[in-house]
């Protein structure tokens, strides 16, 4: 056989079709000009009048904030209560891939890409302000007292923490599930197709990616625009090199230069790179302020903070501060992440998505909430903590400068440690980095969200993640110039809203999708091989010595070859012309890793109405295994491996049967009781669509 039966159904595939370079994917024209020209209108209008757009963004947020808060608050809790549901549930097990599909990528490298992808220099900005300005001037609680303390670095752990993870999990699980289980573009709008039907591949579903686009540029904006003003003053510290305008444009040109590099080099080659290389640096320079600080009094809080977390968690994640008055709090703080995470939900769930397929629904849950906030806990607590330690030892000039000028805050506190030099040019190059690898897995996931995909595997044109490179680029420098980081904090919450829309009919989709699937899965667990031993006892079929034999035997490449061609496809052919004979749409024939019927594809599949919502698709794919052993003796007359015809349903779920040396009459009688489970199945859904069930 050739390489391609050691591959699962749905596995991606080098050089497919005898390496011919594939054709780019085309661009989706409206998704895209759409997208583009609202992002360079705002971008103009920021740069031509910037008073003018920093009040109209002030006047918009306040009414986004009065009215739309509780909405925020709610539907961020929502999110998470749901992901972990699922994960718990019998859902958890569904993979987001075919049944036998594998991880890409291995647990290092895919928590490596998963963290670096959603945090950037942000948490470097906000691991030390967020903490300090909670203690100086809580929300409700007394300020600089102990009750203040244990809180401040607890509220920072709360904005970075499962709540906002919770929205990237649901996405990417979304995404992965639709794309790589149910074979669809890797787009937002697949998600939707439960809900909406065919309709999500027109004007709702582009205007589904359009809202996802444009939420993505401005959250990426600005994580790059507290990414740009970190490394201004890192530059300052280590070289001197002045902090204003001109310098963070100069940043923002060297910055989108080196992304736009390492988006079109590929995920697995620069992304991938530049996450592993900054998360071992942020490492280092944690464990460094740990053992270089008050190590006692950091692992002591740490602890305390875990305890707290788990304590304050079900208060803060409904808080809305209803009978209490903190001004514009809510606003620059939780409606501020929220938005800002949901903003960002579709660019890391696209991403997370494109990196996690083979995963179970649990282990991708799990990986998400888990991988990231240990990391996010560890970089916190170190340095938050270490902030309020200066603080509350007397050092309260460190933390009304931190107040005034939060981007400095990171800086001064290193400043108070050993081999300052060295360490703050350890910080700018991971602040760097940080930027980097936000910005290239934004500009591929941009791209993709602006493409026509036609399969998973695909990214879009390196010509598109150059344009939304240098357009995100853009963006950012105008919001600087504009007012800072709070006009690009009043942009998020803003542009937040309409996609978090989309996230809830994501919510429905996703669960819609997965309860269809559950009723497929309960409608033919009947189904089992056995039953084929049961028919076969009468005249004309094999007898259950032949039957022993074959179970016994272990072919080799020649004969399951053999097998194919002169039993399988003429069966299954034979069957299909029955089928259209009698009305009903079925073809058969080899089909790539995609599902798409080739000419030289590596498996062959029977379907049942392709074009319907619920096609019945049976597959069978050759799969070289080791040759078991019994009572642990090796049968006579076999080699190491031998290779099993292995069936498939819906295009990737392994029913864990071997139909090796079945006859004419068998393979039939197998196909047809799937089928007839199958009808049943479409029973099932036109009586819950009718509320019969």
């Amino acid at each position: 056989m050739s390489a391609s039966v050691d591959t699962p159904p749905g596995e991606p595939k080098g050089d497919a079709k005898g390496g011919a370079k594939p054709s780019l994917p085309p661009v989706n024209k409206r998704v895209f000009l759409a997208a583009a020209l609202v992002a360079l209108a705002i971008t103009v209008w920021a740069l031509i009048s910037p008073s003018n757009a920093e009040g109209v963004l002030g006047a918009v947020v306040g009414w986004t904030s009065d009215w739309f808060g509780w909405f925020y608050v709610l539907l961020v809790l929502a999110v998470l209560v749901f992901v972990i549901y699922l994960a718990a549930s019998r859902y958890g097990n569904t993979k987001l891939g075919p049944e036998h599909s594998k991880p890409e990528f291995g647990l290092v490298a895919w928590a490596s890409m998963l963290f670096a992808a959603g945090i950037s220099t942000d948490l470097m900005f906000f691991a030390v302000s967020e903490p300090v300005t909670m203690y100086l001037t809580p929300p409700s609680t007394e300020a600089e007292t102990v009750d203040a303390a244990r809180e401040a670095t607890v509220w920072a752990l709360f904005h970075y923490g499962l709540s906002g993870w919770g929205l990237y999990a649901l996405m990417g699980m979304a995404l992965a599930y639709f794309a790589y289980r149910m074979n669809m573009p890797l787009a937002i709008r697949s998600a939707l197709a439960p809900i909406f039907g065919k309709r999500v591949h027109g004007v709702l579903g582009e205007t589904v990616d359009f809202a996802a686009l444009l939420g993505t540029i401005f959250g990426v904006a600005t994580s790059l625009g507290i990414g740009v003003v970190m490394v201004n003053v890192g530059l300052n510290t280590v070289f001197g090199v002045p902090i204003g305008t001109a310098t963070q444009v100069g940043i923002v040109v060297v910055g989108v230069g080196v992304a736009t590099l390492s988006a079109v080099s590929g995920v697995d080659k620069g992304i991938k790179f530049l996450s592993i290389l900054n998360v071992i640096l942020a490492i280092g320079l944690s464990l460094w302020v740990l053992v270089a600080g008050n190590t006692q009094f950091l692992l002591n809080a740490f602890v305390l903070n875990i305890t707290d977390f788990f304590r304050l968690f079900p208060n803060m994640a409904g808080q809305t501060f209803a009978f209490e008055d903190t001004g514009t709090w809510m606003t620059d703080w939780t409606l501020f992440f929220w938005a800002w995470w949901i903003a960002f939900a579709s660019f890391v769930g696209l991403f997370l998505a494109r990196i996690s397929r083979g995963r179970t629904i649990r282990q991708f849950v799990l990986g998400t909430l888990t991988i990231p906030f240990i990391y996010i806990f560890m970089w916190i607590s170190i340095y938050g903590n270490s902030a309020l330690d200066l603080i509350r030892s007397g050092d309260k000039k460190f933390g009304e400068a931190v107040v005034l000028s939060p981007e400095g805050g990171f800086y001064d506190l290193l400043s108070r440690y050993p081999a300052f030099a060295f360490i703050a040019g350890l910080a700018t190059v991971t602040a760097l980095l940080f930027y980097v690898t936000t910005a290239d897995s934004a500009a591929l996931v941009m791209a993709n969200l602006s493409s026509n995909l036609r399969n998973p595997s695909e990214d879009g044109r390196a010509g598109l993640r150059i344009f939304w490179a240098l357009a995100t680029g853009a963006l950012t420098i105008a919001m600087l110039l504009v007012g800072g980081v709070g006009a690009l904090q009043n942009a998020t919450v803003i542009m937040g809203l309409p996609f978090a829309f989309v996230v809830i009919l994501v919510m429905i989709g996703l669960y819609k999708a997965l309860r269809v699937e559950a009723h497929r899965v309960d409608s033919v667990d009947t189904s089992l091989p056995a039953s084929l031993a049961r028919r076969s006892r009468g005249p004309g079929h094999e007898t259950w010595q032949r039957q022993l034999g074959r179970v016994l035997s272990f072919p080799n490449e020649s004969r399951a070859r053999e097998f194919e061609q002169k039993v399988l496809t003429p069966t299954l052919t034979e069957v299909a012309a029955e089928m259209e004979g009698r009305g009903i749409s079925s073809r058969c024939g080899r089909v790539d890793s995609e599902g798409v019927f080739v000419d030289d594809g590596e498996l062959i599949q029977f379907e049942v109405d392709g074009e319907g919502e619920y096609p019945f698709r049976y597959q069978v794919w050759p799969h070289k295994v080791s040759v078991p052993s019994f009572g642990g003796i090796v049968p006579r007359g076999t080699g190491e491996d031998y290779y099993r015809i292995e069936v498939y349903l819906d295009g990737g779920t392994g029913q864990g049967y071997d139909i090796m040396g079945y006859s004419k009459e068998q393979i039939i009688d197998d196909v047809l009781d799937k089928y007839e489970r199958h009808v049943e199945f479409l029973q099932l859904q036109e009586n819950i669509a009718h509320g019969e069930d």
